[in-house]
């Protein structure tokens, strides 16, 4: 009976969460264009998504930010957690707890603080502000990721190749690297994730030069549902839905 009452607890919860994904994944197979009323199944909408050059403009900039952020958000985010976790230097505990206080900063609060940089240093805004802000959006859950990684190691593994004469770069390149792998491959789809759902940071960061996916739907929506939206909200779900598991699949110990 208890496990009953957890299993109908745990589908309830998963219920509340997941569907109005699978609404809005309905509807966007609606016939229908201006009402909730189901008038048949269609793939029109898909078709014309593919036929919407502001809408695809706007994803191939999302695409190409989240690629370029993740990308080099998970090489700082890699040397970042290897310093936290080999090296011993002052204000270590203190970079350490500024990681953490990334991750937990309000994103509002990010994208303001950003804003007044660039301003300040007279940036304008554009490609290369989003890009900077998507990779300090990143760089913490990159870090924290590896370094959780990095813990786990034998530390007598590092020693024996020590001892065997291995150099810095070929203990990195030949023991460090591959085991911390599946890591660095759950950060940067964590990372190619975070930056292409990102709504906050990128409104306070972009300039109207630069229009990324996420904001051209807000700004959509803010006009009414079109089954347009549906169509590519399903499309950018099935990405993540994607991305998050393989990432959680990669950070798993894997035994021969």
């Amino acid at each position: 009976m208890n496990t009953f009452i957890k299993t109908v607890y745990a589908a309830l919860v998963y219920a509340f969460l997941y569907f109005p994904l699978v609404v809005m994944g309905v509807y966007s197979f609606n016939a229908s264009k201006y009402s909730i009323a189901w008038k048949g199944f269609s793939t029109t909408w898909y078709l014309k998504l593919l036929g919407n050059t502001q809408l695809l403009d706007a994803a191939l900039h999302s695409l190409t930010i989240a690629f370029f952020s993740a990308t080099l958000a998970t090489v700082v985010g890699a040397i970042a957690a290897l310093a936290l976790h080999r090296y011993r230097f002052p204000g270590r505990k203190i970079l350490y707890g500024f990681v953490y206080v990334l991750i937990m900063s309000p994103d509002i609060i990010m994208g303001i603080s950003l804003l007044v940089l660039f301003l300040v240093i007279a940036l304008p805004l554009g490609f290369w502000t989003l890009l900077l802000s998507h990779i300090t959006l990143c760089l913490p859950f990159v870090t924290v990721t590896i370094l959780s990684r990095l813990q786990e190691f034998d530390s007598h593994v590092i020693e024996a190749a020590r001892d065997l004469g291995a150099s810095e770069f070929r203990l990195f390149r030949h023991v460090i690297l591959p085991m911390v792998m599946p890591s660095v491959l759950a950060g940067w789809l964590l990372s190619f994730t975070l930056s292409l759902d990102d709504v906050m940071i990128s409104f306070f960061t972009t300039g109207p030069s630069y229009e990324i996916l996420p904001l051209k739907i807000y700004s959509m929506v803010r006009l009414g549902v079109k089954p347009e939206v549906n169509a590519l909200c399903v499309i950018m779900i099935s990405i993540t839905l994607l991305a998050v598991p393989t990432a959680q699949w990669l950070l798993k110990d894997k035994t021969r």
